[in-house]
């Protein structure tokens, strides 16, 4: 079912939304298997810690057991299950009332652990002083591996702007690392 990259076949994905309307709980497992390690990795990288992290990923699949009616009527399982991860962690950060903090530094961008002095660790840590919009862009786009489309329909923006925040994101992270690498040289 899993290709590997968190993504399921359109008749798994079907299969999966039909089974969590109908409250199946292999579809739950199924679920979380496909869906579960990738939604840490972005609570993660929005909230800065694991505890959060994993209490977001739960109380995301404890909110599709509670409200089993819409499951059924959405489109993209996978576009639901990362929104709605990502407004749970808005949630704890603001009952934790403190600024959204991102831990890039604590996995490279496929979800292995990234040692802080290479480049992808050092890329993640500046990606911390993005604006917020790049930064969850970013996160969303690589980590969570979701479409323009996508991330467009879960942050209330047109595909084109999710794109160029992207597209800018990317501009100007080249640009801390050249400057970074140009102060080392130094």
């Amino acid at each position: 079912m899993d290709d590997g990259k968190g993504t399921a076949p359109v008749e798994d994905e079907q299969r999966l939304k039909l089974g969590l309307a109908s409250g199946n709980a292999g579809c739950y497992r199924d679920a979380y298997d496909l869906y579960g390690a990738a939604m840490f990795r972005t609570a993660m990288r929005m909230l800065g810690n694991q505890a959060d992290a994993e209490d977001a990923v739960a109380e995301t699949f404890a909110a599709v057991v509670q409200n089993q009616e819409i499951i059924g009527r959405v489109i993209d399982l996978k576009a639901y299950l990362f929104a709605s991860v990502r407004h749970a962690a808005c949630r704890i950060l603001r009952n934790r009332r403190r600024r959204p903090t991102v831990a890039l530094n604590e996995a490279d961008l496929a979800g292995s652990p990234a040692d802080k002095d290479d480049a992808v660790g050092q890329l993640w840590d500046m990606a911390t002083m993005l604006p917020d919009e790049q930064r969850d862009v970013l996160i969303l786009k690589i980590q969570a591996r979701l479409t323009f489309e996508q991330i467009a329909g879960m942050l209330g923006i047109s595909p084109n702007t999710a794109a160029g925040r992207y597209r800018y994101a990317l501009q100007k992270l080249h640009q801390m690392a050249r400057k970074e690498n140009d102060a080392e040289r130094k």
